[in-house]
């Protein structure tokens, strides 16, 4: 592999690991609101016409009332994102992370779709962890398809 090829995985790999990181942190910044907060909020927005909006301060807000997940989710964020930007553990933290970006990714797609700078920003680290793990086809393929045996 030539070194600017292998000067761009790198830089790959430090933005998702830094965007990683950075979303991971953002999520312990703001304290979780209270149950009635979320509803008060959640009914301000009954019309027709804001579903999506409901649907988002509905979904995120419920993922913080577990009082787990998204503490959790968090704490994957800043690990997997950390993992990332270590070299020798880049191709786990690209594993791991993959479900995380395609869950931000599908959540921008099905209910931010008037939000177009997101919905491409979240397409772009999608397809930058896809490139990680499958840059790195030859550690992974014998997992998916065994030869048989003579």
């Amino acid at each position: 592999m030539g070194k600017s090829i292998q000067l761009l995985f790198i830089a790959l790999r430090l933005i998702l690991g830094g965007m990683m990181l950075y979303g991971g942190i953002q999520k312990f910044q703001k304290p979780n609101p209270a149950p009635v907060e979320v509803v008060e909020k959640a009914s301000k927005f009954t019309s027709p016409d804001k579903e999506s909006t409901l649907q988002k301060i509905l979904y995120i807000n419920g993922a913080k009332q577990t009082g787990y997940f998204w503490q959790l989710l968090g704490v994957c964020e800043i690990f997997f994102g950390l993992l990332l930007l270590i070299q020798g553990t880049g191709f786990i933290g690209a594993v791991f992370l993959l479900p995380i970006t395609l869950h931000i990714f599908l959540f921008h797609l099905f209910l931010e779709v008037d939000e177009v700078g997101e919905l491409m920003q979240t397409a772009g680290l999608l397809g930058i962890n896809i490139l990680l793990v499958a840059k790195e086809k030859r550690k992974w393929k014998n997992l998916l398809w065994i030869n048989p045996l003579p």
